[in-house]
C-alpha cells in the first residue's frame, strides 16, 4: 500500500480550480508533502460551496476546470512525485433537478432505471419537501403553475426556479389540456396522479419517504449495498484509481451506509491493495475502528481530542467549571443535558426516522404473542436510542457481530436500570429485534430494522452532541471539538501517551488531523482556548469586567436578557479564539473584516444552540439583539473595551502559540500521517463553516517558506505571522520523508521526566532498530512564559542513551549518555533530535 507521508487537505470550489492548485504544487512540494488530499470534484450543484452535493458522480465538475483540467493537475503532481486523495460521497448525493438521476425518478417514478438507486420507500409516494407551504395553499397563491419544460416541451409544474416533470401517464393524449390548467383544483388533481408529492418544507424532519444525509432534506441517500448502484456510481472513481491516476481515497460519512464493511470490501476489491484509503468516522469513547475494515484507518478527529490530554490543565478545570457555573446560575448535569439534547434529536429533529422505526418495530410485533403495547415500544426505543454511547453498530441482514451483541447488552442493561427504565418486555422486545430473534416470517423485516436503527444512531449522536449540546455549554470551547467526548473527563499526559500507542497498534497509517473543513475552529483558535484551564480565574473576571463595560447593549426581551450571561461568555471566548494576534483596537478596517466573520458565526451557534431560536424558528427579536451586541463589541467607537480586551488577551495569545507548536510538533511525529489543512502549516484562527473554508493567502504562504531562515524563534513576527510553526512543519516532513518507516512503524516511547518541571513537557520518542527521534517540546505554561524548562530532566531508555543527537529544528548536534537535561538545549524548549 502507498502510504503518505504528508497530505495537504485543498477544498476547491470558491475560487480554487484545478489550475490553480496546479501553480500551488511547487510550494507543497518544498513544504514536504507528499500527496496532495482534494475535497470533493464531481460534479455538484450549480454554486455548491463544497461539493458533497454531487449531482453526477460520473463527471468531473466542469465549474473546477472539467476533467482535461483534472488530469492535468494530477500529471503535474506525479511529475513532481507527488501523489493524489479524492474525498469520496458513497452515501448520498443532491436531491436535486440538476442531477439526472433524481429527475429521472420524479418523471418516471418506480418505472425509472434509478428507482432503486436511491433510499426511497416507495410503499407510498414519494415526498419532495421543498415548498414555502402545503400543495393546496402555495397554488392558492399562484406560485405554481402548469408550463412546458424549455427542454422537452412536456408539461411540467413549475414553482419558481424549479421545474417538476409530470409523468407521461399524467398527461399522454391530452397534453394541450394539460398545459392549459389553471383551476386550483385542476392542479391538486393532476399532482395527485404522481407518483411523488410536493410538500412544506417544515414537514421533512415528521414526514419524509427517502433517507437524506443528517437534516439535510437536499441530500438523498444513495443505497450504494447494491452492487449494480455501487457500480454505477463509482464508474469513474474505479476508472481514476485503475489507471494510476489517483492514489488513494477519503470515503464521506462511512456510518451512514447501510452496509460499511460490505461496501469497504467491495471498494478494496475493486481498487486493489495499493490504494490508500481512510474513512470519515467518528470515535467514542474507548472505541476503535473495527479490525476488519479493510482501511488504512480514519480521518483523525479522535487524534484533535487525544491532543487535549497535553494541553488541558486538569488540575484548574474544575476552577474554570465552577466560574461557568457562576455565569449560568447553576451547576450544569452534563448527563441531563446530552440527554435532553437527544430527545430533542428523537422526538424533533428526527421524528420522522424514529417513527419509521417504530412502524416497523409494530409491524414485527404482530407475529409475536403477546403483542407488545405501540406506546411501550415508543418508550423502549427511545431510551435505547437516547442512550447509545458510540455512533453506530455494524451488524448485517445475519445479524450482529460478536462485539456489537456485547456493546447492546451493555446499553440495554444501563437502560434497564436507569431512572427512564421503559417497560421491560418492549425493551426486550427491541432487543430480540436487533438481534433477530424474531418469527421466521419476520427476519428480513427484523433485519431492516436492524439497518434502520443503525443508520439512525450515527446522525442522533453527531446532531443532539456537535450540533446542539456543543453551542449549548460553553465552558470552554476547545473542547467542543468534532469527535470530542462530551461528559466531563479526567485529562492527563499518561492518558495521551497511551492513546498514541494503541494509534501506532490499531491504526498506524490513519490520518492525524487538526484542522479539517468540519471542524468548530481552527487548531490556533483551539490552541489558545485551551489556556483557559491554565488561568481561569483571570478568565472569569476578564468577562465580568466586559460584561459590565458593555451592560447597556443589554436588550431585555419578554423571555429575559439578551444575551443572556452565558451567552455572552461564550461570545467573549468565541471572539477571543478568532482574534487575530496582531490586531489593534484601532484598527477600524481589521474590525470591520473580523465582524462580517464572527456575526455569521455567531448567528449559527444561536441557532445550533435551539433554545431561543433555531433554523426551523428563528426568533428574530432575539438574534438581532444578540447580533447587535457583538457589533457593538466591534465598533471602533467601543475603544474602552477594545483596549481592555486586546491587553487582556495578550498572554492568552502568547500561551496559545506555544500550545500551537507544541501540538503541531506531535502531530508530525506521532503515530499517523500528518495532514495539513489549507493554510493551517501557518495560523489558522477561523470559525466554523463557512468560515473555515476560506481560501488561505498561498501568496504570503510561499513568500513565509522561501524566507524560512527568518523563521527566529525569538522573534515576536515570526511567532505571529506562523513563519515559526510552518518552519517546523517543513523540517519535520522533510525528515518523514527521509525516514518513512521510522514513523509508520517505529515504536511509541513515552519518555520520563523528573525535576521541578517535570509536568511543563511532554517527551516522547519514535524508535525503529537504529533509526530513532525524540520529541520535546513545552506544555501548560501560561505562568511561566518568559522564563525556560531549565530544571526538567527527560530519562532516556537504554536503546536511546550514550548516542549523538541532531535537533533539526535549531540544527545543533550533540550527544547525550542517560538524559536530556533541558539547560543543555538553551532557551529554546522544543526540539526534535534525531540519531546523528
Amino acid at each position: 500500500m502507498s502510504t503518505p507521508t504528508a497530505t495537504y487537505r485543498i477544498q476547491f470550489r470558491n475560487g480554487m480550480t484545478f489550475e490553480r492548485a496546479m501553480a500551488r504544487i511547487p510550494y507543497l512540494k518544498r513544504l514536504g508533502i507528499s500527496h496532495l488530499y482534494a475535497s470533493p470534484i464531481f460534479t455538484a450543484t450549480r454554486g455548491s460551496t463544497h461539493g458533497y452535493d454531487v449531482t453526477d458522480a460520473n463527471e468531473i465538475d466542469p465549474a473546477l476546470g472539467g476533467r482535461d483540467a483534472f488530469m492535468r493537475m494530477a500529471a503535474a503532481l506525479k511529475g513532481a512525485g507527488m501523489g493524489l486523495i479524492l474525498d469520496i460521497v458513497p452515501n448520498h448525493m443532491a436531491a436535486s433537478l440538476e442531477n439526472p438521476w433524481w429527475r429521472d425518478v420524479i418523471a418516471q417514478g418506480q418505472n425509472s432505471r434509478y428507482a432503486r438507486h436511491f433510499d426511497i420507500d416507495w410503499s407510498r409516494p414519494l415526498t419532495l419537501p421543498f415548498l414555502g407551504d402545503d400543495f393546496a395553499t402555495v397554488v392558492e397563491k399562484g406560485e405554481l403553475s402548469v408550463q412546458a419544460d424549455p427542454q422537452t416541451g412536456h408539461p411540467v409544474f413549475v414553482y419558481f426556479d424549479n421545474v417538476y416533470p409530470l409523468v407521461a401517464e399524467s398527461w399522454q393524449g391530452r397534453e394541450t389540456e394539460v398545459l392549459a390548467l389553471r383551476d386550483s383544483r385542476d392542479l391538486i388533481a393532476l399532482h395527485e396522479l404522481q407518483p411523488w408529492r410536493l410538500t412544506c418544507w417544515r414537514t421533512a424532519a415528521s414526514d419524509l419517504s427517502y433517507r437524506r444525509f443528517f437534516e439535510i432534506t437536499g441530500l438523498v441517500g444513495v443505497r450504494v449495498e447494491d452492487e449494480a448502484v455501487f457500480d454505477d456510481s463509482h464508474r469513474l472513481i474505479l476508472e481514476l484509481v485503475n489507471s494510476g491516476v489517483v492514489d488513494g481515497l477519503r470515503v464521506d460519512h462511512v456510518d451512514g451506509l447501510a452496509d460499511p464493511l460490505g461496501y469497504l470490501r467491495r471498494l478494496r476489491q475493486k481498487t486493489g491493495p495499493e490504494c490508500y484509503i481512510t474513512v470519515e468516522k467518528i470515535l467514542g469513547k474507548g472505541e476503535q475502528l473495527p479490525a476488519d475494515w479493510p482501511v488504512s484507518g480514519t480521518t483523525g478527529y479522535e487524534f484533535i481530542a487525544a491532543l487535549s490530554d497535553v494541553l488541558v490543565d486538569d488540575e484548574q478545570l474544575d476552577d474554570l467549571r465552577k466560574a461557568w457555573h457562576q455565569v449560568t446560575g447553576k451547576a450544569v448535569d452534563m448527563h441531563a443535558e446530552l440527554r435532553a439534547a437527544k430527545r430533542l434529536m428523537v422526538d424533533r429533529n428526527f421524528a420522522g426516522e424514529f417513527n419509521t422505526l417504530v412502524r416497523l418495530a409494530v409491524e414485527i410485533g404482530h407475529a409475536e404473542i403477546p403483542v407488545p403495547q405501540a406506546k411501550a415500544v415508543r418508550q423502549a426505543l427511545r431510551e435505547l436510542l437516547i442512550a447509545f454511547p458510540v455512533y453506530r453498530t455494524y451488524g448485517t441482514a445475519q445479524g450482529l457481530t460478536p462485539a456489537d451483541a456485547e456493546r447492546l447488552a451493555k446499553v440495554v442493561a444501563w437502560v434497564r436500570e436507569s431512572e427512564h427504565a421503559p417497560e421491560p418486555d418492549a425493551l426486550d422486545f427491541i432487543t430480540r429485534i436487533l438481534h433477530g430473534d424474531v418469527a421466521k416470517s419476520m427476519l428480513q423485516q427484523a433485519a431492516h430494522f436492524r439497518t434502520r436503527f443503525q443508520q439512525l444512531t450515527g446522525p442522533l449522536m453527531a446532531k443532539a452532541v456537535e450540533d446542539t449540546l456543543f453551542f449549548r455549554q460553553n465552558m470552554d470551547l476547545a473542547l467542543n471539538e468534532v469527535g470530542a467526548e462530551p461528559l466531563p473527563r479526567t485529562f492527563s499526559l499518561q492518558r495521551f501517551h497511551r492513546e498514541m500507542q494503541t494509534r501506532l497498534e490499531q491504526q498506524p497509517n490513519a490520518l492525524s488531523a487538526t484542522s479539517t473543513h468540519d471542524t468548530k475552529r481552527g487548531e490556533d483558535a483551539r490552541a489558545r482556548l485551551y489556556t483557559l484551564t491554565e488561568a481561569p480565574q483571570q478568565w472569569a473576571d476578564c468577562v465580568t469586567r466586559w460584561r459590565h463595560l458593555n451592560r447597556e447593549k443589554v436588550v431585555l426581551l419578554d423571555d429575559g436578557p439578551a444575551p443572556r450571561p452565558a451567552v455572552a461568555w461564550m461570545i467573549y471566548q468565541a471572539l477571543a479564539g478568532v482574534w487575530p494576534a496582531t490586531l489593534q483596537a484601532d484598527d477600524a478596517q481589521g474590525l470591520q473584516a473580523l465582524e462580517s466573520r464572527f456575526i455569521e458565526f455567531l448567528e449559527k451557534a444561536l441557532r445550533e444552540a435551539k433554545q431561543r431560536t433555531d433554523w426551523i424558528e428563528t426568533n428574530d427579536a432575539y438574534e438581532n439583539a444578540v447580533l447587535d451586541y457583538a457589533r457593538h463589541l466591534l465598533s471602533p467607537e467601543n475603544q474602552a473595551f477594545l483596549q481592555d480586551f486586546t491587553a487582556a488577551l495578550q498572554p492568552f495569545i502568547r500561551a496559545g502559540l506555544v500550545n500551537s507548536l507544541t501540538q503541531t510538533l506531535i502531530k508530525l511525529a506521532a503515530p499517523g500521517v500528518p495532514d495539513i489543512y489549507q493554510g493551517s502549516e501557518a495560523l489558522n484562527f477561523s470559525l466554523v463553516d463557512p468560515d473555515n473554508r476560506l481560501e488561505p493567502d498561498y501568496e504570503e504562504l510561499e513568500r513565509l517558506l522561501s524566507d524560512e531562515e527568518q523563521a527566529d524563534p525569538h522573534s515576536q513576527e515570526s511567532w505571529n505571522s506562523g513563519q515559526l510553526k510552518q518552519f517546523f512543519i517543513a523540517r519535520l516532513l522533510q525528515l518523514r520523508q527521509q525516514k518513512p518507516r521510522l514513523f509508520q512503524r517505529g515504536d511509541y516511547l513515552p519518555l520520563t521526566t523528573s525535576g521541578p518541571q517535570a509536568d511543563n513537557i511532554i517527551a516522547f520518542a519514535r524508535q525503529d532498530n537504529d533509526a530513532a527521534l525524540i520529541v520535546l517540546a513545552p506544555r501548560l505554561l501560561f505562568g511561566a512564559l518568559e522564563g525556560s524548562l531549565a530544571g526538567a530532566v527527560v530519562s532516556l531508555p537504554a536503546g536511546l542513551a550514550n548516542r549523538r543527537w541532531r535537533d533539526i529544528l535549531s540544527g545543533e548536534e550533540f550527544a547525550l549518555s542517560d538524559s536530556v537535561h533541558l539547560r543543555s538545549i538553551g532557551g529554546y524548549t522544543f526540539a526534535a533530535l534525531v540519531s546523528a
